[in-house]
């Protein structure tokens, strides 16, 4: 029972519309069945009407076959459309409660999972296990009872013909049995490198413009041609396992139905049994022999669905470490007043995959409505700051709080109203432009929409784009410029007057110009929004309140942009020759 255990748990699933599952089960069991009492009718005709040349008894007979066959075939059709809505319905409840799951699961989580991997489980898994329940569960569940009455049909009507079917069960067993571990364990490493080859795909996908510009579309098709090598060596070693399997179910039901050939004739002659029972036997076991086929697909598609099962639960077990105080994930929080004081008080964190302290015993202030820009060399913590803000990630040590309070005693979605971020890397989805900025403010009118776009200097190039607002921006917004999609991403943090603003070099794809326009913008549409903008350029550094440079996880220096260029040779080497001849020229 243990490994069956990752199909128990969809239980509760099923419990809720199993009235009409088992009348699925039933349905299938009368259809696949019913084909047992054919044999005993052939056999009655045979002893009865035929032997004693009576034509007229062969008419209730005939009709009971054709009835029979109607039966099947409307409980075979009833089936299918009792079962199809079920399953499906089932299907979008688990791959929405997986959708879920990874909304609320943390970045960190989600940087240690290949997207391929994600994608496998949320479509090829999900797929296959919607179509064991639709049809492999009710014929694994009505293929033994089959078996079981066409063996006892067989006792009852000649009990060597019984024996004869339960020995050929014997090594039909112990094949099963071989099978069933060998299989489990190459259709997991099939399906884990289903995932590999999605993920390969995705990124050749995303990444066509690299590949191109290097010439490496060789390389990508040659190692996309070793995963695929690989899945198809797995494959071929699923359908060695399988055509094993099946030889031999194949193989037994014929070995039965000739033994039970030649002793049904060696008794017809010695008088045991009548020909008309030989003849039913022999047709009972062609009836059983399809139902024994079937075991051999059957179980590698349950052995698949297994597999699948345990994929899917290895996503929803993970746990959600972003959470509200209370463990749970609250929709819509009611959102209190903040003035908006963002505090770090002696921070530190580090990844989980490694011991090193990427952030140690940080302190900054950041007062409610004022700017301040973050400067740091490559690898020093500033992005890693930013996100404990929207609790991307939480602290390892210490406290990030607003007014006072620590973030992590506040509901998430309460959390991330309250701070908006516009990252370097901006992503945007395959929606149009309007919806891109809307998911910054739900429910925002077009005014709304385009005075955040006159904020991120967008307004222009958004109206003369062919339909406006409407325009399409295709996936992840490739069909703009990144100076575009930079801007279109910064319009989206803004527009919902957020009480904490957080900018990971929002501009950096644009000219300083326009950088220089966005700035003041944001200065005097929202100056009592607090600000944490992460800045590279001596002119965005200019233009913030305060400058605090990191180093190594720290603050190493607080200040006035003019007074940092003054007392911290780390700050004048991060900014620059330009920070310097743009302080001379003030001067």
């Amino acid at each position: 029972m243990i490994f069956v255990r990752p199909l128990l748990r969809f239980w509760p699933d099923l419990r809720s519309r199993i009235g009409v599952y088992v009348l699925v089960l039933v349905l299938t069991l009368l259809a696949n069945g019913i084909q047992l009492v054919v044999p005993m009718i052939t056999g009655h005709i045979i002893d009865g009407p035929i032997a004693h040349r009576d034509l007229s008894a062969l008419w209730l007979p005939v009709l009971g076959v054709l009835v029979i066959g109607i039966a099947e075939a409307v409980g075979m059709w009833a089936r299918r459309m009792i079962v199809a809505p079920v399953v499906a319905s089932w299907e979008i409840t688990w791959r929405s409660r997986l959708f879920d799951r990874l909304q609320y699961t943390s970045v960190a989580i989600h940087d240690s999972w290949e997207s391929g991997q994600l994608l496998s489980r949320a479509v090829n898994d999900l797929s296959m296990l919607r179509r064991f329940f639709a049809f492999g569960l009710p014929f694994l569940v009505s293929t033994p009872i089959v078996l079981a009455v066409g063996t006892i049909m067989l006792v009852v009507m000649q009990p060597v013909f019984g024996l004869i079917m339960i020995v050929m069960a014997v090594p039909a067993i112990i094949a099963v049995a071989v099978f069933e571990k060998r299989y489990r364990e190459t259709s997991r490493r099939s399906q884990d490198t289903m995932g590999e080859v999605t993920t390969d795909v995705e990124e050749s996908i995303q990444g066509i413009r690299i590949l191109k510009s290097f010439g490496r579309s060789p390389w990508a098709a040659e190692r996309f041609s070793a995963i695929s090598s690989r899945l198809k060596a797995l494959e071929i070693r699923k359908a060695e396992l399988d055509s094993w399997l099946w030889s031999v179910l194949l193989l037994l039901p014929t070995l039965a139905q000739a033994a039970i050939v030649a002793i049904g004739t060696w008794g017809v002659v010695q008088g045991w049994t009548t020909v008309g029972t030989v003849v039913a036997a022999v047709t009972i076991s062609m009836v059983l022999r399809m139902p024994i086929e079937m075991l051999g697909f059957l179980l590698a598609d349950a052995l698949m669905a297994l597999t699948a099962a345990g994929r899917y639960w290895e996503v929803i077990d993970i746990r959600h470490d972003i959470t509200d105080a209370d463990g749970s994930v609250e929709d819509d929080p009611e959102v209190g007043h903040y003035r908006g004081q963002l505090s770090f008080d002696d921070v530190s964190f580090h990844f989980s995959d490694t011991d090193r302290l990427t952030l140690e015993g940080l302190d900054l202030r950041i007062e409610p409505g004022q700017t301040l820009a973050l400067v740091g060399a490559t690898g020093s913590g500033k992005t890693t700051l930013a996100s404990l803000v929207p609790r991307l990630q939480d602290v390892t040590s210490g406290t990030v709080s607003i007014d006072g309070v620590d973030i992590r005693q506040m509901p998430v979605n309460e959390l991330r109203r309250l701070v908006s971020v516009s990252f370097e890397d901006p992503i945007l989805f395959s929606t149009s432009v309007a919806e891109n900025v809307e998911m910054g403010a739900p429910g925002a009118d077009e005014e709304e929409i385009w005075n955040a776009l006159e904020i991120a200097s967008a307004k222009d190039f958004v109206s003369r784009l062919p339909e406006g607002l409407d325009t399409q921006v295709g996936e992840q917004g490739l069909s703009l410029s990144g100076g575009q999609r930079q801007r279109l991403a910064l319009a989206r943090a803004v527009i919902g007057r957020p009480r904490i603003l957080v900018l990971d070099d929002p501009l950096s794809a644009v000219d300083v110009d326009t950088e220089d326009r966005v700035q003041r913008a944001l200065r005097e549409i929202l100056p009592d929004s607090t600000t944490l903008i992460i800045a590279h350029r001596p002119s965005t550094a200019a233009l913030a309140d305060v400058v605090a440079v990191i180093d190594d996880g720290r603050i190493a220096a607080h200040g006035t942009h003019e007074e940092l260029l003054e007392s911290s040779p780390l700050y004048r080497e991060l900014m620059g020759a330009s920070a310097i001849t743009q302080e001379g020229g003030r001067a």
